[in-house]
Order: structure tokens, then sequence, then C-alpha cells
């Protein structure tokens, strides 16, 4: 049985994913562009998508633009950041009705098509540069943004302890860019870097729904024009760090409950075979609910409100969250760091080890419910230029081994323990 459906084909320095299904009433356009994290561009890239999707030239009013998507049955659309890895990638996705299923035969999937391609080659512009108003107002959204983390001290501690792991490194750099660049940005740069986006960026364009390959490339081909560009994911060194000593870090804000937030270099990423087992290590460690983390560090000692760990798989790193009280932090560290030993040394029981690879196995088939999800995980794949299939993914991680996961521990070391503390240390 194949889950997936996915069919590549390279259009103009666009590579197109038709996956042809029939489980959505909806068919589904989401456009990638992947750029190598840089510090110069990282603020830019992070305000760059929220303009091009307030009009295009045949809708240049704000207002105008989203009345015509609801005359597209309803269509939707937005916008959105993230990294994997040292990339930083603009998301454009577009969900519209699927026409079969309308009597007026409306042709939904071509207008959407053309209307992505406008959102991304002909924004709304004045001269050499995109219109101030929406620039203005989108510089301030994002000043938002990038406020929300600060007061979220549970994202906060999350990103302090990224800057603190990875300092000096592309990664430390934060997906929606740094405050105080964000008034150095201008209707004439920002335009600027978007030309230079177009010409660079790793573009690829996902079509999910009831849909025939032929009939998508030929409506790419007739909307989607770049000039000759290989636009393929640059090769750069992977930045690594030299093991040394353990990187600890406190900080006092006046919050209530302390965050502590740990971090290890696992030294396998996406494409490495390690992949496998290092998922249902970080498994049985801290990613569910019957976790070590879980039972012995919130459950048992009641030391922490929540613990839990994650991996970043492109850039490989395994995170630990905690919520403790100040006078806990030290036998909650204590704890915390004897699992990750008890890890190593395989003391975790067949039981845990098929009930993990069960809750990961179902947590990948509830992704691939959703259009959006099976693109994420198609993605995975171009991100980490390997080619997987979802039914090797599976097989991967139910033929993990014990002696695999020891194998993958046997790299994880710990490189920070960073901790936010209430002022005069408050409980």
């Amino acid at each position: 049985m194949s889950f997936i459906n996915e069919q590549k084909t390279e259009v103009g320095g666009l590579t197109v994913h038709t996956v042809k299904t029939d489980k959505y009433k909806t068919n589904t356009l989401i456009f990638k562009m992947l750029a190598p994290l840089e510090k110069e561009n990282v603020t830019f890239r992070a305000l760059l998508p929220y303009v091009l999707q307030r009009g295009t030239e045949s809708h240049p009013a704000t207002s105008q633009f989203r009345k015509h998507l609801d005359e597209l049955y309803g269509a939707t659309l937005s916008a959105d950041l993230t990294k994997k890895g040292e990339n930083h990638i603009m998301t454009f996705r577009m969900e519209v009705a699927n026409e079969k299923f309308l009597s007026e035969g409306t042709p939904l999937l071509e207008e959407a098509v053309k209307m992505l391609s406008e959102i991304i080659l002909k924004p709304v512009i004045d001269g050499n540069a995109f219109k101030k108003e929406f620039v203005d107002q989108e510089k301030r959204t994002l000043k938002q943004r990038i406020q929300a983390v600060y007061d979220d001290k549970m994202r906060y501690s999350n990103l302090r302890l990224v800057q603190e792991m990875c300092k000096g490194e592309k990664y430390a750099l934060h997906v929606n860019g740094e405050i105080e660049e964000i008034e150095k940005i201008n209707p004439e740069n920002l335009f600027s870097y978007y030309q230079k986006a177009l010409k660079e960026d790793k573009m690829d364009f996902y079509i999910i729904g009831d849909v025939e390959e032929k009939q998508v490339e030929k409506y790419v081909n007739q909307y989607f024009a770049f000039s000759a560009n290989s636009h393929t994911i640059p090769e750069r060194e992977k930045e690594t760090k030299e093991s040394k000593e353990v990187n600890e870090v406190t900080e006092e804000q006046d919050v209530k409950q302390g965050k502590l937030n740990i971090g290890y270099r696992t030294n396998c990423t996406y494409k490495d075979k390690g992949y496998y087992a290092l998922q249902v290590f970080n498994g049985i460690y801290g990613g569910f609910s019957h976790s070590k983390l879980f039972i012995n560090v919130r459950e048992k000692a009641s030391l922490a409100y929540y613990a839990a760990s994650r991996i970043e798989s492109h850039k490989g790193l395994l995170m630990v969250m905690s919520g403790v009280e100040v006078k806990n932090f030290e036998q909650a560290v204590t704890i915390i760091k004897e699992q990750m030993e008890a890890m190593k040394k395989g003391d975790f029981t067949e039981h845990e080890l098929s009930q993990t690879k069960a809750v990961i196995k179902n947590q990948f088939l509830e992704t691939i419910d959703t259009s959006y999800g099976t693109a994420e995980i198609l993605y995975q794949n171009t991100v980490g230029g390997i080619e997987r299939s979802f039914e090797e993914l599976l097989d991967g991680i139910e033929n993990v081994t014990k002696e695999e996961i020891l194998a993958v521990g046997e790299q994880i070391e710990l490189d920070t323990i960073y901790f936010l503390k209430g002022t005069g240390g408050q409980q």
C-alpha cells in the first residue's frame, strides 16, 4: 500500500510535487522558498511573505484581494516562516474547493495557481519598491510578533537556549529576524531583496488533492516563469561545535515559575542512518506522556510543571524543556541528566520500546491526515537532501533495535543548561 503518491517534475527552476489523492474535498497549494539563514537577510525574509500576501497587480487593494479569494468559493491563503537546520523557509498556503464537486464548472485549480503565481511574481509595486503603506503596516506587525516571543516565557527560554547553545552559528538566528533591524528596512531595499530571493531561493510547489499531474504541469508552465537558475539548496559546510565544558547560563526576570531548558548535540541529522533510532530514543526519553522525563521529573518527584524533550532533526539538537521552581533547580537538573544516562545504558523495557514506536508511527499517520502535514513530511526530504518514502519512514521506526538506540545515544553530548528564574529567587 502506498500512502503518498508523489510525482515530481522540474518546471523552469521550480520543483513541482503533485500528490494525487481523493482523501480531501479541497485542493491544497503550498509554495516554499528556501534560502540559507544569514544575519543580513533574516529580517527581510521575516517581513517579505506578509507584504507579498497583501495584494497583487490585478488586485492591488487588500480588501479587493480578499474579496477575490471569497469569490473563489471561500479559498483561504496564509503565509508563515520556519527554519530547518541552517535554512530559512517562507511558505505560502492556499486551499481551494475541488471544482469536481461544483455544478458551475469554475476552473478553480487554474484560478488558484494563477493567484498564487501573482502573489509571488506580480506583487503590488510602486516603481522599484513595494507599496509603502503595506511595508509600514507589516513592519509594525513583525515587531509585535517578535515581542510576543519575549512576553511568552516558555518560548523565550527556548529561544535563549538556542542563542546560547549555538552562539556564532547561523542556527542561533531567530525565524522572525531581529527587532533592531526592522527600522532599517524600507520599500526599496525590501523589493531589492525580493528580487534576489526570486533568483536564488530553492523553490518547491506542492499541489495536493484530486488533481491530474499533466493538468498541474500545464498550469504551472503557464503561470510560473523563473529565470534560468538551478534554484538548488546551496552547499554549505556543516556548522558544528568542538566539544567543550558544559555551558551554564542563569537569567533573572520577573517570572513566577522558573524555566529550565537543556540542550544536547545529537551528532545525527535527518539524512543519517541513525535518524530512526534517534526518534525512538527521544520518544522514550522525553517525547511523550509515557516517557522517562514526564514520569520521573514531573510525576514521581513532582519537580516540574512540565518536562519534555524534542529533536531538531536538520540541525542535530535534542532540547529538554521544563518548568521548575527555583528551589528545585539542582534536583531537576540531576534527574534529567540521570534519565539521559539511563537511556544511554539501555535502561528501558521492551514495552517502552514498542509503545514508543507505536506512538511515533501514529503521529506520522495523523500528520498525513491533512494535506499540510503531507507536504511537511515530503519537504523533509527536500531539506535533508535524501529520498525517503513514507513507507520507509514507518518501516525505519518499526525496525529500530535496542543496539541502534544505544549507538545513537553514545553520540549525544550535553552542551548547554539554561535557567530563567524569578528575581530575588521568587518561588
